[in-house]
């Protein structure tokens, strides 16, 4: 018999059920549902970057002194910071998929959208889901609405990943009213100009403790701007802070607990990013069909060689696929704060409890965008050819800008050990029958397959090739975790390869759900392209990671066993890729730009 994963559920799955239950394209939200009001503020970031922003990305990167602090101001202004905060503090109270939404359209500003992002996100956030009622209504209003502009500090010299290993301290002084600060934090985005820091420190040595932390408070410092890489009009600056005099009341969260802060709100920054990279993408995929237009060789326009169609066509199927995965978990986490809000919770433990539950899935996503990203400007610098390499082509920046979204947040190394960690471990503690799951799976390897009817539906195909690919991730996690036991948490490159594994299933499921649903709106035949492109180009490296990781710890008979499956459930079927490729790189460069 053929084992088949679990089909009921609830209407919402729990974070890391994908794996283990089917899903239906009914229930999975897709970008072509945005409300009027979302397709409004969706236009409206568009508009804001396209006036306001593109036009001066020059005077950001040369640093123009008060230049990126009065764009900041200029979309509080217009409320774009305001969109996720509760009207009680002035702002819009939109739900999650609108500001997802913002993030994504605003997302290709360059050194702009870093700073937007770290302001409205880690800057902010902190104070809104942990703060007392009096820090809020003192801090928020005035960050939303752009008066104030908010940084994050966290980073130290030494402390990077591993956050708990920070140095910097607290002290509370003798009579109570103040803590002493004394360290140094680096990388600290918006930190030349910002007003408000969340800064983490150790109390006592050892208690782990956020605070505010505001511009002018006697013994704190900034150091000068970094000369980096890329993004190089976003302030970057180390923090110094010597005896620095912080009231008793700006602790934020409790003392020893800031580790919840820290780590909660990566969470969203990691989603909110990945949302970023898609803006950015089809920013880089319009530049680069423009010219690969407009750009002759051989007396014919380069759009016309099959390698470039290729290219095109890459970078178009890796945004569609993870804009679909990226909705589809912004959603799950609107409808799960929903749920916990309904339910007697406070808005902000309902919306960092619904980001906890799907942390698996905003890991997933922030590797999968930014390196999706990194792609696509390489390959865009590629087709500008000479061109790429001079900084008057926009190209040139956007793929500077982009190497860093693979290291903060969480570096991708990072992201991928804890998209298996996460799931190992809510598997043990019974909040994911992954167990019995694989059970299944090792079992359909020891029985006869079925020779049946062949499944004629619509989808079915690619449907089964999904289901295979969780099965290959399940046969390879539940052997791993069987003959390794505790130890594997120490083979990274094993986990890396499961990581690997289930990023493509994840992404693969949501692509696969949003064509069936646009599909059955009578969609144009281009999507079902990009589907089956996707699919047939990850059955492969599926199976390549699958294989790596089996042979780093299985032999002999179990080896062959596993590999076995591996290949049974990772088989796709032949399909001309080359063929589909040219349909898809056609309708971007009969539209003139990413048009799906």
């Amino acid at each position: 018999m053929e084992a088949t994963l679990n089909t009921t559920q609830n209407t919402t799955l729990k974070g890391g059920e994908w794996l283990v239950k089917e899903s239906t394209d009914t229930e999975t939200f897709i970008p072509e549902e945005f409300t009027e009001e979302q397709t409004m503020i969706r236009d409206m970031c568009d508009q804001f970057l396209k006036t306001e922003i593109m036009p001066n990305v020059e005077r950001m990167d040369k640093m123009e002194p008060g230049y990126m602090r009065s764009l900041v101001e200029k979309a509080g202004g217009q409320g774009m910071l305001a969109v996720a905060f509760p009207e009680e503090y002035g702002g819009m109270g939109k739900d999650f998929v609108t500001s997802t939404i913002v993030n994504e359209y605003l997302g290709a500003g360059h050194s702009f959208s870093v700073a937007i992002s770290a302001h409205t996100g880690i800057g902010t956030l902190p104070i809104l889901y942990f703060g007392t009622d009096e820090q809020k209504q003192k801090y928020i209003p005035k960050l939303i609405n752009g008066e104030w502009v908010g940084a994050y500090g966290l980073t130290e010299p030494n402390s990077g990943s591993d956050a708990l290993g920070a140095k910097t301290t607290a002290r509370l002084t003798d009579d109570g009213k103040y803590y002493l600060l004394n360290g140094q934090k680096c990388w600290i985005t918006n930190g030349g100009f910002a007003d408000i820091y969340t800064v983490f420190a150790k109390v006592d040595g050892d208690k782990f403790t956020t605070f505010i932390v505001e511009k002018g408070f006697e013994g704190f410092t900034q150091g000068p701007e970094e000369d980096k890489m890329g993004i190089k009009g976003s302030s970057t600056v180390q923090l110094y802070f010597q005896d620095c005099k912080v009231p008793a009341e700006n602790v934020l969260g409790e003392i020893g607990k800031g580790h919840k802060i820290a780590f909660n709100i990566l969470n969203i920054g990691r989603l909110k990013l990945c949302a970023a990279t898609v803006g950015g993408a089809k920013y880089a995929i319009n530049d680069s069909v423009e010219y690969a237009k407009t750009r002759e060789q051989f007396k014919t326009p380069i759009a016309n060689f099959g390698a470039i169609q290729y290219k095109l066509a890459e970078m178009a199927i890796k945004t569609f696929a993870a804009e679909s995965a990226l909705y589809r978990t912004a959603k799950w986490i609107d409808d799960k704060e929903h749920e916990l809000f309904e339910s007697g919770k406070p808005f902000n433990e309902a919306l960092l409890g619904a980001a906890e539950e799907y942390a698996i899935e905003c890991a997933i996503l922030k590797v999968f965008g930014s390196e999706a990203l990194d792609y696509i400007v390489d390959e865009g610098v590629q087709i500008h050819g000479g061109n790429g390499y001079s900084a008057e082509y926009n190209i040139s920046r956007a793929y500077r800008d982009s190497r860093i979204n693979r290291i903060y947040e969480g570096t991708n190394e990072i992201n991928r050990l804890l998209t298996v960690d996460m799931t190992l471990k809510r598997a043990m503690q019974g909040r994911l029958n992954m167990m019995g799951a694989a059970m299944k799976v090792q079992g359909e390897l020891m029985s006869i397959p079925e020779f049946g009817d062949e499944d004629e539906t619509p989808f079915a195909q690619e449907r089964k090739l999904v289901q295979g690919f969780k099965k290959a991730v399940l046969l390879t996690s539940g052997a791993a975790a069987q003959k390794l036991m505790m130890q594997l948490q120490n083979e990274q490159e094993i986990l890396m390869c499961i990581a690997d594994m289930s990023i493509d299933t994840f992404v693969a499921e949501s692509l696969l759900l949003r064509v069936m649903k646009l599909t059955k709106n009578g969609s144009d035949p281009i999507f079902k392209d990009i589907l089956n492109c996707y699919l047939y180009d990850a059955a492969d490296r599926i199976a390549k990671s699958g294989k790596d990781a089996i042979n780093a710890f299985a032999e002999g008979d179990e080896q062959r066993m596993i590999l076995m499956g591996i290949r049974r459930f990772t088989k796709a079927q032949p399909f001309n890729s080359k063929d589909a490729r040219r349909r898809i790189a056609g309708h971007l460069i009969s539209n003139g730009r990413y048009a799906l």
